[in-house]
């Protein structure tokens, strides 16, 4: 991933990006000083020409947070201001990395049809780097299983069947549909339950190592 943005440099090979390529970045985590009195709005506007402030959060369906303090908000809010300012560049890649840090599980599932819906709306690409490998399988396209080097990669079911990912994450997988039919508000919370009906395939492993899964 830090090769792809170009804050390291390849020690083999070469990195080729269109001339041009506009990147969105999502950071894990970002740390902010409890004083530090920045506003969400101001946050927005850092190093990016333009921004429509009450567009870019209500694209993550968080028009409320413009006035409020970074340092006030929960880990569901966090990210979906950190998702909102990728967004607002109008990438043609999103680089997202561990999208659902601090996100309890009730609003991780919120959070990956998020993204989905921006990559629809942006017409773009996402890359996206996980270790919830029941998250990963239930929301990508494409899946790359990575211990140093590729391991394994291809369709979500045809990774969960390769002989190299089943050695270094067992065969615990168990496949089924839950019908969600309720949503969930930035922090997790159950606020409605008529406002979606929708299934989700949902995938689970145990004791799992270390591996990431983007």
């Amino acid at each position: 991933m830090r090769l792809l943005l170009g804050l390291t440099k390849p020690t083999s090979g070469r990195v080729e990006r269109r001339p041009g390529l506009r990147l969105g970045y999502m950071p894990q985590r970002l740390q902010i000083d409890a004083t530090m009195p920045m506003t969400v709005g101001r946050f927005l506007q850092l190093g990016i020409d333009g921004v429509n402030i009450a567009d870019a959060l209500a694209r993550v369906g968080a028009p409320q947070l413009a006035d409020a303090r970074l340092a006030d908000l929960s880990g569901g809010e966090m990210q979906r201001v950190l998702l909102a300012r990728a967004a607002a560049r109008k990438p043609q890649l999103m680089v997202l990395d561990e999208p659902t840090q601090g996100v309890d599980v009730g609003g991780q599932s919120e959070v990956y049809q998020l993204i989905a819906q921006l990559r629809d709306e942006l017409h773009c690409g996402v890359l996206l780097v996980s270790h919830d490998l029941h998250l990963v399988m239930a929301a990508t396209d494409r899946v790359l299983c990575v211990n140093q080097h590729i391991c394994c990669h291809g369709h979500p079911e045809q990774v969960s069947r390769d002989p190299v990912y089943l050695e270094m994450f067992g065969d615990k997988l168990a496949l089924y549909t839950h019908q969600h039919n309720h949503q969930h508000g930035l922090g997790g919370e159950v606020v409605d339950n008529s406002a979606c009906n929708h299934a989700h395939r949902h995938n689970h492993t145990q004791n799992k190592p270390d591996q990431d899964a983007p």
